[in-house]
Formats: C-alpha cells, sequence, structure tokens
C-alpha cells in the first residue's frame, strides 16, 4: 500500500530486490579469444552476502523520485523450501523411509497407517501411501484377469491332453497341496505375500500341474493295456515315484541359492517355489492316487 502510494510498482521493488541477491543481466559480450560472456550487474558484497546488501538501494516513483527500498518493503530472512511439489494441482510434501532388516514391510505399514489416522489434520490437509503400497496397487491392479487366463488355459490344455473332465479335476486337485506349503514357508521366513510370491505361486501351479500330469497319463496307459483300477494306480504310483522326486528335488536345489539372497524381488519367488515343491511333492503322492481312485476317468 505504501509503495502504491508512492507511485512506485511492484515489478521494480522485485527487480531492485533481485538486483541485490542475484543480478540481472544486461547483455553479452565477447572477450578477446572469442568466448561469449554474460554481463551482470549487481551491488558490491562480500564472500557471503547478508540483509546489509540492501541498505544503500533505492527505488525510482514513477515521478523519477529515489525511495530508499527499507522505506517500501519489509527485509527479513525466512526459511523456505528449495522446491514446490504438486499432484494433481495439489501441493504435495514426501516422506520416504526404509524398512530395517529383520522387520516385515506390513507391519511397518500398518503401524505407520494406524498412527496417521490417528493424527488430527488442519482443515485440507490430507495424506496418501506411496511407495510399496502404491507399487503393489498399480502391480495388482488387472491382476485378476490374468490369473483367470491361466487357469482357462490351464483346463483348456488338460482337457485337450486328456479329454476328459474327471482326468483334469484330478490333475487340478494338487495345486491347493502347493499352496500350504508355499504359505507356510513365506510364514517361517516372516515374508509377506507379495507380488513377487503371487507370481510364484503361480509358476508354482505349473510345476505341480506337469509332475501330476506324468502320473496321470502313465496310469491312464496301465489302464488301457489291461491293468485293473487298483492295479494301475498302485504301479503307475511306484514307477512315477522316484522321478518326481528327483525332479523336485533338482529344482529345489537351484532355488537355493535364489533363497537365501537377500533381495527382496526375488527371495519370496524362490521361496514360494520351495515350499510349495516340498508339500506337494509329499502330498500328492498321498492324495492323487485317491482322488483317482474316487473319481477314475475313462479309457
Amino acid at each position: 500500500d505504501k509503495a502504491s502510494m508512492l507511485g512506485i510498482a511492484t515489478v521494480d521493488i522485485d527487480r531492485t530486490v533481485r538486483l541485490a541477491v542475484a543480478g540481472l543481466g544486461m547483455g553479452t559480450f565477447n572477450d578477446p579469444q572469442g568466448v561469449e560472456r554474460e554481463v551482470v550487474i549487481t551491488v558490491p558484497r562480500g564472500q557471503h552476502a547478508d540483509l546489509h546488501v540492501f541498505d544503500d538501494l533505492y527505488v525510482t516513483s514513477r515521478s523519477g523520485e529515489s525511495i530508499p527500498l527499507r522505506h517500501v518493503a519489509d527485509l527479513r530472512l525466512e526459511s523456505s523450501p528449495q522446491t514446490i511439489k504438486h499432484l494433481g494441482k495439489r501441493r504435495y510434501v514426501a516422506v520416504s523411509s526404509f524398512v530395517q532388516q529383520g522387520f516385515l514391510v506390513d507391519d511397518a505399514l500398518n503401524a505407520t497407517i494406524k498412527a496417521m489416522d490417528a493424527m488430527p489434520m488442519p482443515a485440507g490437509y490430507s495424506y496418501a501411501m506411496g511407495g510399496e503400497i502404491e507399487t503393489r496397487q498399480d502391480s495388482f491392479g488387472g491382476f485378476g484377469t490374468v490369473i483367470l487366463a491361466t487357469i482357462f488355459l490351464f483346463i483348456a490344455v488338460l482337457v485337450l491332453e486328456f479329454g476328459t473332465f474327471k482326468s483334469t479335476l484330478i490333475v487340478l486337485s494338487v495345486i491347493p497341496l502347493g499352496i500350504v506349503g508355499a504359505v507356510l514357508a513365506l510364514w517361517a521366513t516372516g515374508n509377506s505375500l507379495s507380488f513377487v510370491a503371487i507370481v510364484g505361486l503361480i509358476a508354482l501351479a505349473g510345476i505341480e500341474v506337469k509332475n501330476t500330469i506324468l502320473l496321470v497319463d502313465f496310469t491312464n496307459q496301465l489302464r488301457a493295456e489291461g491293468r485293473t483300477l487298483d492295479q494301475a494306480i498302485r504301479e503307475a504310483g511306484e514307477m512315477r515315484f522316484l522321478p518326481i522326486v528327483l525332479t523336485s528335488l533338482t529344482a529345489i536345489g537351484g532355488l537355493l541359492p535364489i533363497a537365501y539372497s537377500t533381495n527382496p524381488l526375488i527371495s519370496p519367488l524362490a521361496i514360494v517355489l520351495i515350499g510349495g515343491l516340498i508339500s506337494s511333492t509329499l502330498l500328492s503322492r498321498l492324495v492323487t492316487p485317491v482322488v483317482y481312485k474316487l473319481i477314475p476317468p475313462k479309457v
């Protein structure tokens, strides 16, 4: 208001302050070596500028009168952020942290959300969780479609392979057996059901189905050769037991170095596969023959 009464424009005050703080560019010139140099005009100051650089500055009014800068501006030092970030046209401040080794990320996130929910905030202020939660939401977005497509492909391939839905159900019955071991392995190692672990479960289902296909297909072959139902189940279980176990042990041995890795992006995947292979290999030797006995397919 005082500057307006004296006929001083705000832009003139701003230009004068910038003259003292950063200097004003007046143009360029070429030195004797032909290098282009910028001409900047500013006030004399020491190594570090302070508020005293504004003591002898004047602003020219519209009438041509020189008015001391301190008469029309209140000069003081205030703290301010170096940058102002915006998200959706709203200002925001990001606070980041890392979870110490030995603690679950989900436990830290749940405790943080609980504390933030209990914190009173001024009107117009809110918070949103990013980082792990945001990545997880983006990763799982549309993931249900992928799972449904995977199940459909499983069923389609098995029906084309065996030609009967009973054989397909027998093969698919092994999948829950691996999930049990995978969940127990995650719990025992202190890992959460992350996106990487879900990917491991999908890969585990494919490995389990492959082993069970060998057993069911061989049982069907024995029945087609004239064996009775009980004889075919017994002989197939005895003859395919060792190859399936060795295949699983080989896979587990290859996954152990990855499981021991401290990288959170790959170790949960290996842990899921190892736990699922152990449980499915052991339990399927009992469950698959029983299910085959209950719903024997046509051969």
